[in-house]
C-alpha cells in the first residue's frame, strides 16, 4: 500500500476528505437508524381459568326472630344486653305492666263525676230497699211464728199456716234480690269511681298494696340477643317490637349482585368469601339466587337493577366464629372453570374496530395479530384463534408500538 505520507499534497487532501465524509455518513447513518422501543414481555401458555364474579356482601343469621309486644301496657326497663345467651322458653326478656290511666279532659271528667254521683244514688236507693225487705222479712217471720202457734191449738187452718210460710219464704227470697241488687250498684258506684282515677293516683281501685301485675316475656328460641330496639321503660301497643333474636352460629351472606352477573350464577356454584379479617378465604356455595330483583342507587346515583343471591358457609364455625350479624365481607363466586386452557394477559390485548388484537414479538420485531377470544376475567382471556402456545406477546402496548418496529425485552430491574 502507498504510504500516505509520500503522496503529493493534492492527492493527500482528497483521500483525507472522503475518509471524513465516510464517516459522516456512518455517523448520520447511526444517528437516525430507529432504536429497538424496550417492552414487557409474556409468554402465551395453557393451564388453568377461572371467571368469578366479585361484590361485596353482609353476614346475616339465617332465621330471625322478633319479640313482640303481646298485649298494651308499660314494658319496664330491658335489663338484657346485645350478645347476652338466651334459652328458649326460660329466659325472661322483658316484662310489662298495666299502663297509667289517661287524663281526662273538662266534658269527660264532668261526665265522669255526673256517672259517680248517679251511682251513688243508685247504690242508697238499693240500701234502702234492701232494709225494706229486711223490715219485711222480720214481721213474716213474727207472723210465722204467731201461725204456728195458733196452729197448735186448733184455732187456724192448715191453709193459713201454709200462706204464712209462702210470705215468709217470698220474703226471703225478696231479700237476697235487693242484697244482690245492692251488690251491683255498689260495683258500679267502685266503676265510676275508678273512671276519675288520674295518672300517678291509686285511690278507688280494688288494690290496697298497688300490686302491678307484670307479664314476663320469655324468650321463643335459644340464641343470643342480636338487637334492641328500645330498652327504655315505655307505653307500648300489642304488637310493638322489641327485641331481635338469633343464633349466630347459624350464618349466611347475602351479596347484591347486578341483574346480568346473576343470571350466570346456579344453585350450588362455589364461592369465596375474601378481606373478612381472619387469616384466609373461607369457602361457601351458592343456596338461593332470588327469583325477583330491585331498584338499586349507585354510588354515582345510577339506577341498577339488582338481584339477591344467598350463599352458605362450608368451611366449620370454628374457623369463622369472629363473623357476626351484619358484617361486611368480599364474595367471589365462580362462574365458569376449565383446567387446560390456552390463555393471555389481558394486559396485552386492545381493540381494533369490532376486534380483539395483540402484538407478538418475533425476531425482535412487534406484529399485529387480530385474535378471537371467549371467556375472560380481570387478568386473562381464553385464546380461540389468533395464537399458540409459546409465543411472546407484549404486555400494555403504548402508542409507540405498531406493526413492524423493532422491539426489546426491558430489563428486569
Amino acid at each position: 500500500m502507498t504510504d500516505i505520507a509520500h503522496l503529493n499534497p493534492e492527492r493527500r487532501r482528497i483521500l483525507i476528505g472522503g475518509a471524513l465524509l465516510v464517516l459522516l455518513i456512518v455517523l448520520l447513518i447511526l444517528a437516525f437508524m430507529p432504536k429497538s422501543i424496550p417492552v414487557d414481555i409474556a409468554v402465551i401458555e395453557r393451564g388453568e381459568m377461572m371467571v368469578t364474579v366479585k361484590e361485596e356482601g353482609k353476614t346475616r343469621v339465617k332465621d330471625i326472630y322478633t319479640v313482640s309486644a303481646p298485649l298494651s301496657g308499660r314494658v319496664l326497663r330491658i335489663e338484657a344486653k346485645v350478645g347476652d345467651a338466651v334459652s328458649a322458653y326460660k329466659t325472661v326478656l322483658a316484662n310489662i305492666e298495666p299502663s297509667a290511666p289517661n287524663f281526662l279532659d273538662i266534658r269527660s271528667r264532668a261526665q265522669a263525676e255526673s256517672a259517680l254521683k248517679a251511682a251513688e244514688a243508685a247504690e242508697s236507693l238499693a240500701s234502702a230497699d234492701v232494709a225494706r225487705v229486711e223490715a219485711e222479712l222480720d214481721y213474716a217471720a213474727s207472723e210465722m211464728e204467731r201461725a204456728k202457734e195458733l196452729a197448735k191449738k186448733g184455732n187456724i187452718s192448715q191453709s193459713a199456716l201454709d200462706r204464712a210460710l209462702l210470705e215468709l219464704k217470698t220474703k226471703e227470697a225478696a231479700l237476697q234480690t235487693a242484697q244482690a241488687a245492692l251488690r251491683v250498684k255498689e260495683y258500679e258506684f267502685e266503676r265510676a269511681r275508678a273512671s276519675l282515677i288520674d295518672p300517678g293516683q291509686n285511690e278507688g281501685i280494688n288494690n290496697p298494696q298497688n300490686e302491678s301485675c307484670c307479664i314476663p316475656i320469655y324468650s321463643p328460641v335459644s340464641g343470643r340477643v342480636l338487637k334492641i330496639i328500645d330498652a327504655s321503660e315505655r307505653v307500648v301497643s300489642a304488637g310493638s317490637p322489641l327485641l331481635e333474636l338469633g343464633n349466630s352460629r347459624e350464618l349466611e351472606i347475602v351479596v347484591d349482585l347486578l341483574s346480568t352477573d346473576a343470571v350466570k350464577i346456579e344453585e350450588g356454584s362455589v364461592a369465596f368469601i375474601e378481606n373478612w379479617g381472619g387469616p384466609r378465604r373461607l369457602n361457601g356455595v351458592v343456596r338461593r339466587v332470588e327469583p325477583f330483583g330491585f331498584t338499586k342507587i349507585s354510588a354515582l346515583g345510577i339506577e341498577e337493577q339488582r338481584v339477591k343471591v344467598v350463599i352458605d358457609l362450608t368451611d366449620p364455625p370454628e374457623d369463622w366464629r369472629a363473623l357476626g350479624h351484619g358484617y361486611r365481607v368480599e364474595i367471589e363466586i365462580l362462574t365458569w372453570v376449565q383446567a387446560d386452557v390456552l390463555k393471555v394477559p389481558l394486559g396485552a390485548l386492545f381493540r381494533k374496530g369490532d376486534s380483539w388484537a395483540t402484538f407478538i414479538e418475533k425476531g425482535g420485531r412487534a406484529h399485529e395479530v387480530i385474535i378471537e377470544i371467549n371467556h375472560l376475567n380481570p387478568y386473562e382471556a381464553e385464546i380461540i384463534t389468533g395464537l399458540n402456545d409459546g409465543e411472546n406477546v407484549i404486555l400494555h402496548p403504548s402508542d409507540q408500538i405498531f406493526d413492524g418496529v423493532r422491539v426489546e425485552t426491558r430489563p428486569e430491574i
